[in-house]
């Protein structure tokens, strides 16, 4: 059996159960943070068929088990599940294929669902595993829009206000019994700030880049090169004052502490996750991915910034968004011991509905439609070449396209070029390459024939992608 995980804090909750069920060395763990030594004696014991049972983050998902039977998948929508690096494979496109090969079993689950996963189960490879909507209303928590129409009749600042007296009340009420999380979608301090006067965004003098605050006291700062704005004037109305435009997690942190200032405030994130908490009173600030699991459950979650997650440039951005949600709404109490779950968004779109119906199924079935019509991945296969213009176009003239393949673009890009050569210099740009399902392994093929004459030409590199998670 294989078990792949996000990450290392995952993946010490399923040691802890592997050796409380099946006792101390009945399995073997791998992650990157072993070290060199202590990993590859591991993996030798997976490779000589000395233990069974491997579990592991990403890099697991290549791990030699003997006899494979099984493969288990986590949360598949997080994307620490794909490899940043050329192939750029997935854990859940290879251990579906290892799966596949082998007749071993594959069990895929989280607690949202995304629209590969919708695809395999529409295609019929997989077959959809989940509780009945009684078993559902008795383990979720009581889901609430700060948006809706009956909070907005109660208070008129519910759709526009950044924390509403729901979130607050609700917060005030659940922290008698318990610890309440507040998710923040963005760590830092005031990410970015604009013009108190006009309300311009603030850039830098220097390089245009944004400005931001990192501390209660601290002078702003160019997130681009960390140059220091002493003494910036706006340049539209000579205003020296700034404003808040985008909160991190340490002003909300800071913020929470004057709202309720008889309980203590702890902040997870980045520069330091905390594992667990007690089931004392307390705030917890947390980005996502780094809320800590809260004794017995948390009493409360209030979900801040709805916009900022759903207004992502990203193809993904409703999956997401309701991914990150309902990951912390189910560290949350269910419904009828108390559990309450407050999301700042508004109440109308289908993330928040699907949330507020604890129905992630749905949503996704929705997206898959809302793909199949645009013909976008995965209902179609699509490869992403991003270069220079001239070795973009190259390869588009040297590749023998599949029949009804769709060439887009090429277009300009803002992706990183690379050291500096006379190819990063030239304009970059990116061509989409679309063809059905059915073609897919041809134009991977006639790509990856593309991409070795011109490596064994040494010509300047081409990056190729394919099914790219960020299409925009």
């Amino acid at each position: 059996m294989l078990i792949v995980v996000p990450d290392g804090r995952d993946l010490d909750s399923v040691d802890a159960a592997l050796a409380a069920l099946l006792g101390a060395g009945s399995h073997v763990c791998l992650s990157a943070g072993l070290g060199p030594a202590e990993r590859y004696r591991r993996w030798l014991t997976v490779l000589r068929a000395g233990t069974l049972i491997v579990a592991g983050t990403r890099s697991a998902m290549f791990a030699p088990v003997t006899n494979l039977g099984l493969v288990v998948l986590w949360d598949d929508g997080d994307d620490l599940h794909a490899e940043p690096r050329a192939p750029y494979p997935h854990a859940r496109e290879v251990l579906a294929l290892r799966a596949h090969r082998r007749g071993a079993a594959a069990l895929i689950g989280g607690f949202a669902r995304t629209v590969e996963a919708t695809q395999l189960v529409a295609g019929g490879w997989a077959r959809a595993l989940a509780g009945d909507r009684a078993a559902v209303r008795r383990s979720a928590p009581l889901v609430t829009a700060a948006g809706d129409d009956a909070e907005q009749a109660r208070d008129q600042a519910a759709r526009s206000a950044r924390m509403p007296g729901l979130a607050l009340r609700i917060a005030r009420d659940a922290l008698a019994s318990g610890p309440v999380l507040f998710q923040v979608p963005r760590r830092g301090y005031v990410v970015a700030v604009a013009c108190e006067r006009c309300h311009a965004r603030a850039q830098c003098a220097a390089c245009g880049g944004p400005l931001a605050l990192p501390g209660p006291q601290a002078a702003a700062f160019c997130r681009w090169c960390a140059a220091p704005a002493v003494g910036r004037r706006c340049p539209r109305c000579g205003h020296s004052g700034l404003r808040a435009l985008v909160t991190g997690a340490g002003r909300t942190a800071e913020e929470l502490g004057r709202a309720f200032p008889s309980v203590p405030v702890r902040t997870s994130g980045r520069a330091e996750v905390i594992t667990e908490v007690p089931a004392s009173p307390a705030v917890v600030v947390a980005t996502p991915g780094a809320e800590p699991l809260a004794d017995g459950g948390y009493a409360a979650a209030v979900l801040l910034d709805g916009w900022m997650l759903l207004g992502r440039a990203s193809l993904r951005a409703s999956e997401e968004a309701l991914r990150r949600w309902m990951n912390a709404a189910a560290l949350v109490r269910p419904g009828p011991a108390g559990g309450t779950v407050v999301v700042i968004a508004d109440s109308g779109l289908p993330a928040v509905q699907a949330l507020v119906r604890w129905d992630p199924v749905t949503h996704a079935e929705r997206e898959l439609a809302e793909r199949t019509a645009l013909r976008f991945p995965p209902a179609v296969r699509m490869a992403s070449l991003t270069g220079p213009a001239s070795a973009v176009r190259e390869v588009l003239a040297a590749v023998t396209l599949p029949e009804n393949a769709d060439v887009l673009g090429p277009v300009p890009t803002e992706d990183d070029p690379g050291p500096a050569s006379a190819a990063a210099s030239e304009e970059q740009v990116r061509a989409l390459i679309r063809v059905p399902r059915t073609g897919g392994l041809a134009l991977a093929v006639a790509l990856r024939a593309a991409q070795a004459v011109r490596s064994a030409r040494k010509d300047s590199g081409v990056r190729l992608q394919l099914d790219p998670a960020e299409l925009i």
